[in-house]
């Protein structure tokens, strides 16, 4: 997929469900994989056209993972003129070595992204976008299902209170196929997560499971996009919207 094309459905996420509005100054979340990289080349595109005029910023948290390179990110935020930020922490020595979580994704989760809100606000932004593509979605319900028994997947907007922070997901109708693709494309400077539950979460599990069931039905995973976006979740109702 070519940067063109990842900016339209960029483009398209923003203006249906109205994510980004005059004068935003957004905090990009870095990660080092091949969506936060896309996320963060398809808004800094998308900035010097778009109608409403937003500003930037990336982040990255580093968890203290030994190995963990960010040079070449680095080297990429500023070929795309973006301010970078690297917030060092040691969430992985507490997760993994203090508290021996033996499930830590969710502790982890909850660590990283408040460590992430807190240097946003740090830098003055209003908002916050975080990765997630269409794969991503239909994952996280099935989750939901599976394990939850309720139907439910993360809303295209929301805003959080506590930090009095909007946070965006403008690669909502992304495939990771395409994302893949671009990565391919365009050489992205990926750096390999070090964190040692990597793989063997549930979301690979549901991920796997989808995989599995479109291989026998072809077109199943856009079946169940299509049921999140015309389903009863009031945030994904695109005519409520506007």
């Amino acid at each position: 997929m070519k940067l063109q094309r990842l900016m339209s459905l960029t483009r398209k996420a923003v203006d249906d469900y109205h994510m980004i509005e005059e004068g935003d100054k957004i905090a990009v979340g870095i990660s080092g994989g091949k969506d936060s990289l896309a996320l963060l080349y398809s808004l800094a595109g998308l900035r010097r056209f778009y109608p409403k005029k937003f500003t930037i910023e990336a982040i990255t948290v580093d968890l203290g993972f030994p190995g963990f390179d960010l040079s070449e990110i680095e080297a990429l935020c500023e070929k795309l003129e973006v301010p970078y930020t690297v917030v060092k922490t040691d969430i992985g020595e507490v997760i993994f070595q203090s508290r021996e979580e033996t499930n830590p994704c969710s502790l982890c989760a909850k660590m990283r992204k408040g460590a992430f809100n807190e240097e946003a606000k740090r830098l003055g932004c209003n908002k916050s976008a975080y990765a997630h593509h269409k794969d991503d979605v239909i994952e996280t319900m099935l989750m939901s299902m599976i394990y939850e028994g309720r139907y439910y997947t993360f809303a295209p907007v929301t805003y959080l209170d506590r930090m009095d922070i909007t946070l965006i997901r403008p690669l909502i109708y992304v495939n990771e196929a395409d994302i893949i693709g671009f990565k391919n494309l365009y050489d992205l400077p990926i750096q390999k997560n070090p964190c040692p539950a990597d793989g063997y979460t549930k979301r690979e599990y549901a991920k796997d499971l989808i995989k599995q069931i479109n291989e026998d039905s072809p077109g199943v995973a856009e079946r169940l996009f299509h049921a999140v976006i015309d389903g009863p979740l009031p945030a994904w109702n695109r005519s409520k919207q506007e």
